[in-house]
C-alpha cells in the first residue's frame, strides 16, 4: 500500500458515443451539460467509474441511465488522456459506442433527462471537451467493421427492407450506391431470410421484409466469410 500511496489519483470517465438509424439519416444522441465546466453545452453521455464496477459494467449502466434500453450493442472504443483534456482535472475518459434502432427506442422511456437529442451527424453543434473526436473515432469505427461485419443490422428493426438496409450503408459510409447491384450483392451473402410479409409505407406494390440470420452468418464467418461493401 505505501508504494501506491507514491503516485497521484485520477479520475476515470466512461463516455458513450450513441448512435441510432431513424430509416434515413444516422444520428448522435447528446445530452445538454447541467454542470460546469462547459455548463449548457452538448455532450456525449458520461459518468465516473464506480468503486465497484468494470468498465464495461459502468457503460452499460450509463447508456441504461439514458435510455432504459438492456441489450444493446456496445463496444469499448478508445481511451483518451490528454493531461488538459478536462479544466477541472485529470480524467482519463474510456470511450464506448453504442448502435439502437430507434423503433425500439421511441417505444421506451428515454429517462428522466430531458435535455437529451437527437442530432444528425452532418449537423452536429459544437461539442464538450475532445468529444468531437471521440466521435470520428467511433464513426471511422464503424465503418471500418461495417466492411467486414453486419454490426450495422444493430441499427435496423427485427424486420427490414433491403432499399432502408441500403439507405442504413449509405447513411453509415456517405455515399450513394446502385440499387440492383446492392440488392444482388447483399443477397448473394445468404445471411438474410425473406419473409412473407412487406412494407406497404414505400410503394403500392410494397416491399418484402427480411431478418437477418445470424446463426446463418455465424457459419459463413467460421470459413473467413466477409462482407465488403
Amino acid at each position: 500500500m505505501e508504494y501506491y500511496r507514491e503516485y497521484p489519483k485520477h479520475f476515470i470517465a466512461i463516455d458513450v458515443i450513441i448512435f441510432g438509424f431513424d430509416k434515413n439519416k444516422l444520428k448522435l444522441l447528446l445530452v445538454k451539460r447541467l454542470f460546469e465546466p462547459g455548463k449548457g453545452r452538448w455532450s456525449l453521455m458520461g459518468g465516473f467509474l464506480g468503486k465497484e464496477e468494470s468498465l464495461d459494467q459502468a457503460a452499460h449502466r450509463i447508456l441504461h441511465q439514458l435510455t432504459s434500453l438492456q441489450d444493446i450493442y456496445l463496444e469499448q472504443l478508445y481511451t483518451y488522456g490528454d493531461v488538459n483534456r478536462d479544466p477541472a482535472g485529470r480524467v482519463v475518459s474510456v470511450a464506448y459506442y453504442a448502435l439502437i434502432d430507434l423503433d425500439k427506442f421511441r417505444s421506451e422511456k428515454i429517462s428522466e433527462n430531458d435535455q437529451a437529442c437527437w442530432f444528425n451527424l452532418n449537423q452536429l453543434p459544437d461539442l464538450l471537451f475532445d468529444h468531437e473526436m471521440m466521435v470520428d473515432k467511433a464513426l471511422r469505427r464503424l465503418r471500418r467493421k461495417s466492411r467486414t461485419q453486419p454490426v450495422g443490422f444493430e441499427l435496423l428493426p427485427e424486420k427490414f427492407t433491403i432499399p432502408q438496409l441500403m439507405k442504413l450503408y449509405e447513411a453509415i459510409f456517405q455515399q450513394k450506391f446502385d440499387k440492383r447491384n446492392f440488392r444482388n450483392k447483399i443477397l448473394s451473402y445468404g445471411i438474410l431470410k425473406k419473409l412473407n410479409e412487406k412494407d406497404m409505407e414505400g410503394s403500392r406494390r410494397g416491399a418484402y421484409l427480411y431478418k437477418f440470420e445470424k446463426d446463418r452468418y455465424m457459419e459463413r464467418a467460421s470459413d473467413d466469410f466477409h462482407l465488403e461493401w
